[in-house]
């Protein structure tokens, strides 16, 4: 029976006249595959694909005190950017520093933010984002439908439909119209291609969808979504980040900017920063096509040494692999073996992206 408590996208009805399979996701019912995962991940490594990604939070930070607010919450340092372009960062655990969450920001104007968290996470943000800063913070994740184009014919595609959001350049931020429809564009992503995602106004998401997939570009699920992220090395929250996983420990050191002033979990982070991380996220890319799972453990001349956070076949290398925490002395090009079910597999150490991205 289906759960009548999931939230749905705007975009639900499409997802089903294209036949696609339907899951529960961070509380909404999303489409995980179309045709299959293998093929949607191809597609997108080769030509272009659209994902809905609106199980993604929204919230609009506005006012004078925007930036402060903001700024005094998050890892990143907001002054490196400005008004039309985007910011990945990380929203830290005051007592810890692990990442409660990672969030892109697009600065859509002077006072005028869009905070985008993950699905589950985006009260949680909110709540975070309390003081006195003479701003507002609204969630209009219902409002609005998110559709994520990307690949190598990504802006080649789009640009039969949203000219002005074909042309975005990768992390800038900024208006498009669609028939006489308002919504912004920015060019990011989670797939490791170029790309762009749709800020799209209820009303008019499925027209846009529509006129999308009518462009020649092939519609996406969540599962491929995951594939593609795990081939170029992305982390994932609730596997990668998450509670007890600092930034540091997922080697994303380059989202902390220290030298901006005080931010939520500083000190913390900065304690562990001096003493020495006792782990770090490395990548393992399996001997074969066995295909390890979060939770398998990874030994190194015996002996236990870490464990797999996210694992998965590669459609492109045609090989098992994955991301896992190991002690940081580890090197590159280490053997290992991965506990699959209770079998051995073989495995080395390597630096992500598992393939060529450039």
């Amino acid at each position: 029976m289906a759960d009548t408590n999931l939230r749905k996208s705007a975009l639900d009805a499409e997802h089903r006249a294209l036949g696609a399979r339907m899951v529960e996701f961070g509380g909404w019912e999303m489409p995980i595959q179309y045709s299959s995962v293998l093929d949607e991940h191809r597609a997108c490594r080769q030509h272009a694909v659209a994902f809905d990604v609106s199980h993604l939070g929204s919230l609009r930070v506005a006012g004078a005190g925007a930036h402060a607010l903001l700024q005094g919450a998050f890892t990143n340092d907001l002054d490196r950017i400005a008004a039309g372009q985007a910011q990945y960062t990380h929203l830290l655990d005051p007592v810890d520093a692990h990442v409660v969450d990672d969030i892109i920001v697009w600065w859509v104007a002077d006072h005028d933010f869009l905070v985008m968290p993950n699905a589950s996470n985006t009260s949680r943000i909110a709540d975070a984002l309390t003081g006195e800063h003479g701003c507002t913070v609204e969630d209009i994740t219902a409002s609005r439908a998110i559709i994520a184009v990307q690949g190598p014919e990504a802006r080649s595609k789009l640009g039969a439909v949203v000219s002005d959001a074909a042309a975005m350049p990768r992390f800038a931020v900024g208006p498009v119209t669609y028939e006489g429809t308002d919504g912004y564009a920015a060019g990011t992503g989670y797939t490791g291609e170029d790309g762009v995602e749709l800020h799209v106004p209820v009303a008019a998401a499925g027209t846009v969808w529509r006129a999308i997939i009518d462009a020649g570009i092939q519609p996406a699920g969540l599962g491929a979504r995951d594939t593609l992220r795990l081939e170029a090395g992305l982390p994932l929250h609730g596997h990668e980040l998450g509670p007890g996983i600092t930034p540091l420990q997922a080697g994303l050191g380059w989202v902390v900017r220290f030298d901006k002033g005080d931010f939520r979990g500083r000190d913390a982070l900065l304690a562990e920063k001096e003493r020495g991380v006792a782990r770090r996220l490395r990548g393992l890319l399996v001997d074969g096509r066995q295909i390890p799972r979060d939770g398998c453990a990874v030994a190194i001349d015996g002996k236990e040494a870490g464990v797999v956070s996210s694992g998965n076949f590669s459609p492109m290398l045609e090989q098992g692999i994955a991301l896992a925490f190991l002690p940081p002395d580890v090197a590159d090009g280490t053997q290992v073996k991965i506990d699959i079910r209770g079998r051995n597999a073989t495995a080395t150490v390597v630096k992500p992206p598992f393939v060529d991205l450039r």
